[in-house]
């Protein structure tokens, strides 16, 4: 952390930690207590993310409920550490909109900023498919206020695409890319011109910034 000070705005601290307890196991019990606390007091300016999977993507997970995770944030907190961010991976295969909104209402009441760190769908369906569900997700979390950015799971690499990918080996887009194209064109506010009222005051209708990585 030292190496990349102010240069790294975001850490993901220890990963994992309602599925996995290596650390636990090797360091004692406030290992990663301790990790967090370290490094906010390295990089006091940076900001300090959990992260997990199937929080955002299902209820069947017991390790990962939207109750195990804000408990977990909350015992961080108790233990002296100042947390600054939600990440939820969104590892999706057939996303449940509904069941979305509701975990990104109940998080939004910890006023933190929300980041989906590794959205991806299934590889298991085919490309038009994992289009489709993946203009679902997006334009479910784009529209929650407490969603502050997006980043896309789309490793490509010399064999093929590990999940997704919105290109093929070529840089040609598939389908995914498709879709990743035409909302970023969407959600664009273009120049926008007019005059005050008698009060000084000018309204127009435009898109709340979210990063989308």
């Amino acid at each position: 952390m030292n190496q990349y000070k102010n240069e790294f705005i975001h850490w993901d601290v220890d990963n994992e930690m309602l599925h996995w307890d290596f650390y636990e196991q090797k360091l004692g019990p406030n290992a990663s207590l301790e990790f967090f606390r370290i490094a906010q007091e390295l990089d006091p300016l940076a900001t300090l993310f959990m992260n997990d999977y199937n929080v955002l993507e299902t209820c069947d997970d017991v390790n990962s409920t939207v109750d195990a995770y804000v408990l977990r944030l909350q015992e961080l907190e108790q233990g002296g550490v100042v947390m600054d961010g939600i990440g939820l991976e969104g590892h999706f295969t057939i996303p449940n909109p509904p069941l979305v909104r509701g975990i990104l209402d109940k998080l939004a009441t910890l006023d933190l900023p929300i980041w989906l760190t590794e959205l991806d769908i299934s590889k298991n369906l085919d490309q038009e498919t994992q289009a489709k569900y993946l203009e679902v997700v997006l334009r479910e979390v784009y529209s929650h206020p407490s969603v502050n950015g997006i980043m896309l799971w789309t490793a490509l690499h010399p064999y093929g695409c590990y999940q997704m990918c919105l290109t093929d080996n070529n840089f040609n887009n598939l389908p995914a890319g498709d879709v990743v194209d035409s909302l970023l064109k969407e959600w664009q506010t273009a120049a926008v011109e007019g005059e005050t009222d008698d009060h000084g005051a000018f309204t127009f209708n435009g898109f709340l910034g979210v990063n989308i990585w």
